[in-house]
């Protein structure tokens, strides 16, 4: 079982799975996901934070032999969770809550969570999982709940599970599964160049070669592949762990932005503003633990997320002239 299977980065796992054979269904409230990126797949639409969910989410448990859930299902917005907090912890970590109890009712003991490097807050730096999780923003502060729940939930039951943290994930494995929120940095400045404003730096004289912030980039095909890794060696035994998924490689704001703008073949010039308050000057994922127990490592350049994802966009435009993207954050 995927959950968030019809979402972005759901709907590549999702993608992978059948490629290889495995049998898939899908559990998604089509809130921000789309079933059209997983057509023919069997899907539950169910919100999983309703208080009655663990009832169908059991039977459809045991109707299907479900062995193992990859969980994507959540709400993701930073700005969002900071004006409406109470109703994140309700979605993520309520959401999370039923559907483990519907896991042990059934006997499903495998689940592979996503999580954020959001859990390391304003952590500075190559991070590794060792490092002091405390997430600034209310949605950070889910994830870390759910994997503490998830934590608590292996040493009470049969559950064998992992916690992906994810850095900045961008790209597209297909342009008609690209992200269709303009929500993260790549899609953002995609929509100011389409909309013929010049893209904004926030920050311009951090720390780094070139004065803006340094993040670390990772192809949605990678995380897709990840989450394969992970499924595909998680122990009998119950227990949970944590694991980075990321590049190990920092590249800065303003280097972004300007291989966006040569690859849209624009003229336009970034603008500089005053720093954000909260933005560390670079992160950066230690990934070795992952490599070490699965195998898996990014195979994508920073080339192929955003080639990608300029792709992806004008496949959007082509469905929908007047609107970059078939749906906006808050439409």
């Amino acid at each position: 079982m995927v959950t968030g299977g019809a979402g972005y980065i759901g709907a590549h796992t999702s993608r992978l799975l059948l490629e290889r054979g495995d049998e898939v269904f899908i559990v998604d409230d089509l809130v921000t996901g789309f079933a059209e990126r997983v057509p023919g797949v069997p899907l539950l639409q169910i919100d999983l934070a309703d208080p009655t969910s663990r009832q169908p989410l059991t039977e459809f448990f045991r109707r299907h032999s479900i062995d193992a859930v990859i969980h994507f299902a959540a709400r993701k917005q930073v700005a969002e969770s900071v004006a409406r907090p109470a109703w994140y912890y309700q979605q993520n970590v309520g959401g999370l809550a039923q559907l483990l109890m519907a896991m042990e009712d059934a006997g499903v003991g495998k689940l592979v969570f996503s999580s954020s490097a959001a859990v390391y807050g304003a952590a500075d730096g190559a991070i590794d999982e060792a490092h002091d999780t405390r997430p600034v923003s209310p949605y950070g502060a889910t994830k870390l709940a759910g994997e503490q729940l998830i934590e608590s939930s292996s040493r009470a039951w049969n559950l064998s599970a992992v916690s992906l943290r994810y850095f900045n994930v961008g790209g597209a494995g297909w342009p008609e599964l690209g992200d269709t929120e303009t929500s993260n940095l790549i899609p953002i400045v995609q929509h100011e160049l389409e909309s013929g404003r010049p893209p904004q730096i926030f920050g311009n004289d951090y720390p780094t070669p070139d004065g803006t912030c340094l993040r670390d980039y990772i192809h949605v095909l990678d995380v897709a592949e990840a989450h394969l890794a992970v499924l595909d060696t998680l122990p009998v035994e119950a227990g949970h762990r944590a694991l980075n998924v990321g590049t190990g490689i920092g590249t800065s704001v303003l280097e972004i932005v300007s291989r966006i703008i040569a690859v849209a073949g624009s003229d336009l010039v970034p603008v500089s503003r005053p720093r954000r308050a909260g933005d560390a000057a670079a992160v950066v994922a230690l990934v070795e633990r992952i490599a070490n127990e699965t195998g898996w490592q990014a195979r994508f350049s920073l080339e192929d997320i955003i080639e990608s994802s300029w792709a992806s966009q004008q496949h959007f435009r082509t469905l929908s002239p007047t609107a970059g993207f078939p749906r906006t954050v808050g439409s």
